[in-house]
This record gives C-alpha cells, structure tokens and sequence, in this order.
C-alpha cells in the first residue's frame, strides 16, 4: 500500500504551508487505509502512542488520544449556549466525532449532515467506530454535498450550525469566507448560533482575524473559545463563534449529571473558560 504522506524510519511528519518552518511528528506502527478519493488523500495510521490517526491530505485530522477535546468542545459549546436547540446542522466531520457528542442532546429532534467526501465517512465506519457510533441515531439525515452549496438552499431552518471543516486548502477552503457566513446567518433561525473550526491564534493569525472580522460585522453577538490538543500544531485550535441572540461564553443551560459522567473535556467551568482569551489575543482582536 503506498502512503501520500511521507514516513521517514518510522515516523509521519506533518509539514503545511500554513504552519511554516515547524513540524509535528509521530511514531507509526502501521498503514492501515491510503487511498485517494474523488476530493483528497485519505491516509489512517495506527501510531506507536497516539491511538489510529485520520490524516487528510497530509492534515491530521485527529488521533484517537485527544480527540475527545475538539470534538466535545465543537459540539458543546454551542449546543449549550443555545437554550433549547432542536433542528442542528453539522458541515463536515466525515469522521462522526462531532455527530457522536451532538446525539447527546435530548432536545435535538433533527440533525442534518452534510459531508462532501463520503470516502471519509467509510474510512471512519471502518477504522474508527468510537467515532462514528452516531451515524445511525434515527435524527441524523445524511447528505453527500459541497457545505457552501447545501446551505444556499436553507433559510430560517437551524437553531444551530456546527462547521467542522478542514484547513482553508483543498475542499475546506470555501467554508471560511464571508459568502459562506452571510448564507449560514441566512439559514439560522431567530437567535440560531454558529461555531466554527476557527485555526490557532498562534499559528494562523491573518486567517483567525478574518473570521472573527465576518463573524462580527454579520451576528449581534461573536466570539472566539479556545481547545487545548496536543496533537494539533501548537498544541491549539479555536472556535470562532456568532450568535444572533443568545451569549456564547455563558452556558444557557446546565449539563446533566448523566451526561457529565459521559464528558472528558467540557464541563460549564471550561465552557467560561475557553472565551478567557490571552493579552495578545485580546489587543488583535480589539483592532479588528
């Protein structure tokens, strides 16, 4: 099976543009999937440390060791903000990671989800059930499509819209301009939310500006929550965050004890917490 991405004695480097001079490198055991689909390179390894590893065109996507924290905070943190979200929809996340927390809620009576590569979701149904277990909830309506086209058609459907997208190369690219947003503020209903696979401000600045630019100049209400996980390039990523009603660093509700027992990552304390952003941060924000 011949690999895209390059292993050298063993070891998987992710080296990108938008990360420049820096690389992260894990130990492999085994090739376990290497294709290449209609839209990019899909390569699942499993590692020495780290559990398997989804990569994307040479992108890690996850490892099973940290996952949990993207995933729980992308899908928490604005379901909770949310008081009562009932109609959800997730762009992107072929892996089922986000859709695994988002079937959570018990509020939640329809979720649509929609994934331009479906190589990905049976890479995932394959190799990585622990994250995929959600796409048979009864709720989940699945559709194979391009994200920036699928929303044209919806106006006033979701209480909230779950972006999980790629880095801004290759398909991803599209979901982090301003067109895009106007049409998700459009499919929003009254007091609807967004959040965002919204980069590192460490590492992505120029693009982290720019999105909280959009998100500010189109929602009442913006904001940008922060994940630690460590095998993400700088050990971070955020969520950049709209709101056209509620306040996004508060949780509306209360996490149920039932559901907490369940959580590695989110709980209302890091909820707050996430939104608590460096002095830097701060100050390039401010001058948006």
């Amino acid at each position: 099976m011949e690999t895209y991405s390059k292993i050298n004695d063993g070891w998987f480097s992710e080296i990108c543009p938008m990360w420049p001079g820096i690389a992260l490198s894990l130990q492999i055991e085994s090739v376990l999937y290497s294709e290449k689909s209609r839209y990019q390179q899909i390569d699942l390894f499993q590692t020495k440390t780290r559990g398997k590893m989804l990569v994307l065109d040479g992108i890690i996507q996850l490892t099973e060791f940290d996952e949990f924290a993207y995933q729980e905070m992308m899908a928490h943190v604005p379901l909770f903000a949310h008081p009562n979200p009932e109609n959800v929809l997730v762009i992107g996340g072929g892996d089922g990671g986000i859709l695994r927390e988002v079937i959570r809620h018990d509020t939640i009576a329809h979720i649509d989800f929609c994934e331009i590569d479906e190589q990905v979701i049976a890479v995932s149904k394959q190799f990585l059930p622990g994250l995929a277990c959600g796409f048979d909830d009864p709720r989940i309506n699945i559709h194979i499509a391009d994200g920036n086209v699928y929303i044209r058609e919806k106006t006033g459907v979701y209480d909230v819209i779950i972006v999980d997208s790629s880095d801004p190369i290759g398909p991803g690219e599209q979901l982090f301009g301003r067109q895009f947003y106007q049409q998700v503020k459009s499919a929003l209903k009254p007091g609807g939310i967004v959040a965002a696979q919204g980069e590192s401000f460490f590492l992505h600045k120029d693009c982290v500006e720019n999105l909280m630019r959009i998100t500010r100049e189109l929602f009442m209400v913006s904001a940008y929550s922060s994940i630690m996980v460590p095998t993400y390039p700088g050990g971070h990523i955020g969520i950049c965050m709209g709101s056209l009603g509620p306040q996004l660093d508060v949780p509306a509700r209360s996490v149920p004890s039932l559901l907490q027992t369940q959580l590695k990552y989110y709980t209302s304390q890091i909820h707050a917490a996430s939104f608590v952003l460096p002095y830097f941060v701060k100050k390039m924000f401010n001058a948006v």
